[in-house]
């Protein structure tokens, strides 16, 4: 298990959501990165050196910290789509090799390079950007479908890490929690949220949201 590329995003208009900017455009970087964990949501922070959100209000902060996707998930949808897609274009920072990304724990730790720990916090749900960046209609239901989202993690320990690092799993928590899981719960299947509160490294956000949606 390994890290195949890291990306950070070069700034682009976003006509999508009618906003000045978007960061979905990550482009691989060949040397180090410094991994921190950024100051509260709202402020565009994000956990790679060089990189920001723009969408401010749903994304970034420290349950955004980072995103991963497995290349494996990428080379599928390479082949719906019939045409290449390069380490970055989802949007991620961490393009992975050797790692079923979406059946990682909630709460689950990743040991990458010599000394940054990661843990997984929450599904990427979709957006109209992603739609736009990536010029398919229907994409956001398309990809609601699969059920292939990829992990946002947070940053329990900071330092550096760059292409090639390897990715161990440090910690697995005691519950059935998957991305997966979640994402199928929070989007099309909501008789699964009950099941998501075993899952104590939600988000708090998340577990709002959930509070709210089986109270109501």
């Amino acid at each position: 298990m390994k890290l195949l590329s890291v990306n950070v995003g070069k700034p682009r208009p976003n006509p999508w959501k009618g906003l000045s900017a978007t960061g979905i455009d990550k482009r691989p970087v060949d040397g180090p990165v410094t991994v921190t964990a950024p100051g509260p949501k709202g402020t565009g922070a994000v956990g790679l050196d060089g990189d920001r959100a723009y969408d401010v209000k749903h994304h970034g902060g420290p349950d955004q910290a980072v995103y991963a996707y497995a290349r494996e998930d990428l080379d599928g949808w390479e082949t719906e789509f019939r045409t290449p897609l390069k380490n970055g274009v989802f949007g991620e920072n961490l393009t992975t090799l050797g790692i079923d990304v979406n059946a990682a724990l909630i709460g689950e730790r990743w040991h990458i390079g010599p000394g940054v720990i990661l843990e997984v916090s929450c599904p990427r749900i979709p957006c109209a950007t992603f739609q736009g960046w990536l010029e398919r209609d229907g994409w956001i239901k398309r990809f609601t479908q699969a059920a292939l989202p990829g992990a946002y993690l947070r940053v329990i320990t900071p330092g550096s890490i760059r292409p090639g690092d390897p990715v161990e799993i440090a910690h697995r928590p005691d519950h059935d929690v998957t991305i997966a899981l979640a994402f199928r719960a929070l989007t099309r299947e909501p008789a699964l949220l009950p099941r998501l509160l075993a899952a104590d490294a939600l988000p708090e956000e998340t577990k709002m949201l959930i509070h709210r949606r089986t109270t109501a």
